[in-house]
């Protein structure tokens, strides 16, 4: 049995933020949700599909595990991640720091976990572990999942083991900070930098700002799309709200950021970029609320209407891009 003491948890809404907020209090840095989004430049956009997929899915954020490397090299501190195949060996990797004290990040498929009250497959699901003892392992999730949590260390072993989309093998990790850390504020151009940089140039056309208007040429088409559109259509309006978005997919997080930026910066580019987040925000909201209300009442006008406020914020988010890319 190991419980690391002290562990402060936070109601956060979006799986990787929360434990890399868990991990990086106990090292004495203490960010908001929104500033560890930007500063692991979290933002992006994906509209994904594929023969093998029931439904389209749109990605609101950068590949899971990204952010933390991200965050990683941006405030300099030392992640050690380890990967296996083997069961033993992936216990080890974890029990080892928290019997040393301290706390382990996790990817996994939450699909296996006793808490969830949702069982979907999503093997890029992140947790914070605290602890364990001879029956359960001590997790910290996202606020909706209940915050600080246990799962049986059975449930853990499979959800950590689980092959398929977005899944690691076992992966675990551990942040170090190092004596003299990087001063948050200062990394924060970087990060908005490098953020809109690859939002704007996205290699292929599905990401950033031309996978927006990818959706909102495919969007109208969704009720064809789907066979079963009174459960896919509304699934995917939730997916955007809620699911560990922190809502309107991620827009919500990253006006946050930029807000909690424009205190600390005195920048024209920088208000601009806020301005424009907030208005982003609210029509993603929008979009959500008609993909669902398409689904209930079979309206293909909804997704009509979906589609020309999807090529509106692809020319928004664009316009907000560029603006910060000046700072």
């Amino acid at each position: 049995m190991a419980v690391v003491k002290d562990i402060d948890v936070r109601g956060t809404q979006h799986c990787e933020t929360t434990a890399l907020g868990v991990l990086l209090r106990h090292e004495g840095l203490d960010l908001s949700e929104p500033m560890l989004f930007g500063l692991g430049s979290g933002l992006s956009f994906i509209y994904w599909d594929s023969k093998s997929m029931g439904f389209p899915f749109l990605g609101g954020r950068i590949k899971p595990f990204e952010l933390t490397r991200n965050l990683a090299d941006m405030l300099g501190f030392e992640l050690l991640v380890a990967e296996t195949t083997s069961p033993r060996k992936a216990w080890q990797n974890v029990a080892a720091p928290l019997d040393a004290g301290r706390p382990v990040g996790l990817q996994l498929d939450s699909y296996h976990l006793d808490y969830f009250s949702t069982k979907v497959h999503f093997g890029g699901h992140v947790v914070a572990m605290y602890g364990y003892d001879e029956q359960d392992a001590y997790l910290v999730d996202t606020d909706p999942q209940g915050g600080a949590v246990s799962t049986s260390l059975a449930s853990l072993a499979k959800a950590r083991a689980e092959r398929g989309p977005m899944t690691a093998k076992n992966r675990s990790f551990t942040i170090t900070a190092p004596i003299g850390l990087t001063s948050p504020r200062e990394r924060i151009i970087p990060a908005i930098k490098s953020c809109a940089d690859a939002f704007l140039h996205p290699p292929i056309a599905n990401l950033g700002h031309r996978g927006i208007e990818r959706a909102a040429e495919q969007v109208p088409k969704w009720l064809q799309r789907s066979e079963k559109p009174r459960e896919d259509l509304p699934q995917a309006a939730v997916l955007m709200e809620r699911a560990g978005t922190g809502g309107a997919l991620f827009r919500n997080l990253y006006r946050d950021f930029l807000a909690e930026c424009a205190q600390l910066i005195d920048s024209s580019h920088l208000r601009t970029g806020h301005s424009l987040y907030t208005e982003a925000a609210t029509l993603w909201t929008q979009v959500a609320a008609l993909i669902a209300a398409a689904g209930e009442s079979g309206d293909v006008n909804k997704l009509v209407q979906a589609g020309s406020v999807l090529r509106e914020l692809a020319r928004i988010e664009r316009e907000a891009m560029r603006a910060l890319t000046l700072l």
